[in-house]
């Protein structure tokens, strides 16, 4: 395990040398279909990006990552946590793998990122079952 000493956030390393869950004040991770879902909580600001980028590197510098970030227990969002989700986007289209954003309408997320012209770019989809294509949304919601 590995963890932070600014942060205190932690991780485990998978045998293949990247990070396969995160334990923090701001973020947790599971596997999931053969995604890596990033569940963002609270308040992602300056002090969650400290928190959480570390852990996103690492996500998304695997070869062909396939990641999702659920930002549907984010009750703020400010241009530290843009950076993180910008960050993320770019790193995976790098290096072939695919981003998807979990973030209902109607949240405050998702009027931020409107507001800043990103819902095109970043493409949220209002539930985990939508990110996860192909699969069936009560199987999704039960492994949760």
């Amino acid at each position: 395990m590995y963890t932070d000493d600014v942060t205190g956030a932690s991780w485990r390393t998978g045998g293949d040398d990247h990070a396969d869950r995160v334990e923090s004040r701001f973020a947790r991770s599971y596997r999931l279909h053969g995604f890596t879902v990033l569940e963002l909580t609270g308040e992602i600001d300056l002090a969650a990006q400290l928190d959480v980028e570390p852990y996103l590197d690492v996500i998304t510098g695997a070869p062909a990552p396939r990641v999702v970030i659920d930002l549907r227990r984010t009750e703020f969002l400010d241009c530290s946590g843009l950076r993180l989700l910008v960050r993320a986007r770019r790193r995976t289209g790098d290096r072939g793998g695919e981003l998807r954003l979990v973030c209902p309408e109607g949240a405050a997320a998702h009027r931020v990122l409107r507001c800043c012209g990103l819902l095109d770019a970043l493409g949220p989809v209002p539930t985990l079952a939508d990110a996860l294509p192909g699969e069936n949304p009560e199987a999704v919601a039960s492994q949760i």
